[in-house]
């Protein structure tokens, strides 16, 4: 990129879960089937169908001043991902979608191999009491491995949008649509907004072919209270404090977030004096 070239920032970026596949309404379809290979049912094909409607409705509600929206989608490498994405993609012209890369970094948590049901099942109960986040699964991942992958996908993400690879005309409005999994997308938020472990066991997973928009403010910085309701917000589970944070991430200046942060100064500083008196008392020593 020209030193005089200035970076231009995607007017959204959008996480949608896959729809419904045969493993959401079975659980015994993982245990002759490799997890890659799960299919969409029929129902989950017309959700991705009516999903990629309300995706074009979304993003082409342009700013007055730049009407040529466009679209470029990152997409899990598993059956059910690449298929919403081929429904999602009946509702946009070829004029529109700028690219599609498929990225294997924001794959589905990966549980272990072919999964034996009643093994699953306690499994799962003895994630619940270790706890969601750093629970590994025998064979498979936790979600904290998920989220060290998320992380290098993120930098690859942010360099593609600083070397302005992704938005190659500025006058286009550029949306990007990553469609992927449910705790894969909760972990990418995690990262994005810097959410605590604690702040990410109490978000709830994405319905199929849901998605959250998170969308550039003014000063910006991105946030989920521009296009979603307050009331969205504490549906998928964000404390009062995470939803009074993407509020002033709507008008915040780039950057000032890593001032601000409550939860990561008061968490662990809260108790300490807000002067240093020592160096109080020097001062006034020397104005003496």
């Amino acid at each position: 990129m020209s030193p005089h070239q200035k970076t231009i920032l995607p007017k959204r970026i959008i996480l949608m879960r896959h729809g419904e596949s045969q493993g959401n309404l079975d659980d015994a379809a993982y245990t002759t089937t490799p997890d890659y290979k799960i299919h969409l049912t029929q129902q989950g094909l017309a959700q991705a169908r009516t999903a990629g409607a309300h995706l074009k409705d979304v993003v082409s509600q342009t700013s007055p001043d730049c009407p040529n929206w466009r679209v470029y989608f990152y997409v899990s490498p598993y059956e059910r991902t690449r298929s919403t994405l081929r429904e999602v993609g009946r509702s946009f012209s070829k004029k529109r979608i700028i690219g599609v890369r498929e990225e294997c970094r924001i794959r589905e948590q990966d549980f272990g191999n072919f999964q034996v049901e009643e093994r699953m099942k306690a499994i799962k109960q003895t994630r619940e009491k270790f706890g969601r986040f750093f629970y590994r699964f025998p064979e498979g991942e936790s979600a904290a491995d998920v989220f060290d992958r998320v992380a290098g996908f993120l930098e690859s993400l942010w360099r593609d949008i600083d070397m302005n690879r992704l938005h190659l005309d500025p006058s286009h409005e550029l949306n990007l649509i990553i469609v992927s999994h449910g705790l894969t997308s909760r972990v990418f938020f995690m990262k994005w907004f810097k959410w605590t472990v604690e702040q990410f066991e109490q978000l709830n997973n994405f319905g199929n072919c849901d998605f959250r928009v998170m969308q550039l403010g003014s000063g910006g910085e991105y946030s989920l209270a521009i296009h979603h309701t307050e009331e969205e917000l504490q549906e998928w589970g964000l404390s009062p404090e995470m939803i009074a944070d993407q509020k002033w991430r709507a008008t915040a200046n780039r950057g000032d977030w890593n001032e601000k942060c409550s939860w990561y100064l008061d968490g662990f500083f809260n108790s300490l004096a807000d002067t240093d008196d020592s160096a109080d008392d020097e001062d006034i020593e020397k104005s003496d």
